[in-house]
């Protein structure tokens, strides 16, 4: 099986997937400026500092442009909680992508997101410039909550500092389903918080792979499967995408 095949999944999946192109956000993209607690919003900001680079500019083959290798394919996130199907074919920007929300490892959710915005900044703050990249994904309708979540590889050209961000902003929605509204809510705060954390810790533990240029095939599957947060067959799918992303950054090296 190709890898193209891999990441769009089984016939079934695919049906969902390719469905995902006439389905409308489940909320007003509007309503994210002022998206805060008393709106009904939950918001969830994280930051994971990885190893640095030497100050000024993104290095070829340094950490900052390994964990954007990292972004572009989703390798970042856990698929034994999150697993997204997509056409990897298809660019990053307007790209749609099915995720399958996996609660306790015991029963899973097909929910679809879009990826609204892809970007390459720099930004001032606290009177700091930083360099960013990053990409944000909105929900869509049939999704169990909606939002946007934003994921982020920051450098400090100043220190060479290299961090990696995610913002969440998200608020739940009716569910028709009864056994689906009590069993996602009873899962949610407690699958959110394990996946979100478990990006970060992921991302650092990855990219310190970059550390060490003779490591192979098998120490990013090990990798992989030690971060993972239950035994999960769909591992090794990731294991193949961070592969993928080592490559190119060792031959931006050379």
């Amino acid at each position: 099986m190709s890898h193209r095949e891999r990441m769009l999944g089984p016939p079934r999946v695919r049906r969902r997937l390719a469905a995902l192109a006439s389905a409308p956000p489940n909320f007003d993209p509007s309503e994210l400026s002022r998206a805060g607690a008393a709106e009904g919003w939950r918001v969830d900001d994280i930051c994971q500092v990885l190893l640095s680079e030497p100050p000024g500019d993104p290095v070829p083959g340094g950490t900052w442009r390994l964990a954007r290798a990292l972004m572009r394919g989703y390798a970042f996130a856990d698929p034994s909680i999150v697993r997204a199907f997509y056409d990897p074919d298809v660019p990053l920007q307007g790209r749609n992508m099915l995720l399958k929300l996996q609660a306790f490892g015991l029963v899973h959710l097909y929910v679809g997101v879009r990826v609204n915005e892809v970007y390459d900044t720099t930004v001032i703050q606290d009177g700091r410039e930083a360099r960013v990249w990053g990409w944000n994904y909105r929900t869509l309708k049939g999704h169990v909550e909606s939002g946007q979540m934003d994921w982020e590889v920051w450098k400090w050209p100043d220190t060479g500092a290299v961090e990696f961000r995610v913002h969440a902003v998200s608020r739940r929605v009716a569910i028709a389903n009864p056994f689906v509204r009590v069993g996602y809510a009873l899962s949610r705060g407690h699958e959110r918080a394990l996946f979100l954390a478990s990006t970060g810790r992921r991302m650092r533990a990855f990219t310190d792979l970059v550390a060490g240029n003779d490591d192979g095939p098998a120490a990013v599957r090990a990798a992989a499967r030690a971060m993972s947060a239950r035994r999960s067959p769909e591992v090794d799918v990731t294991a193949e995408e961070l592969e993928h992303a080592l490559r190119e950054v060792r031959t931006l090296r050379t």
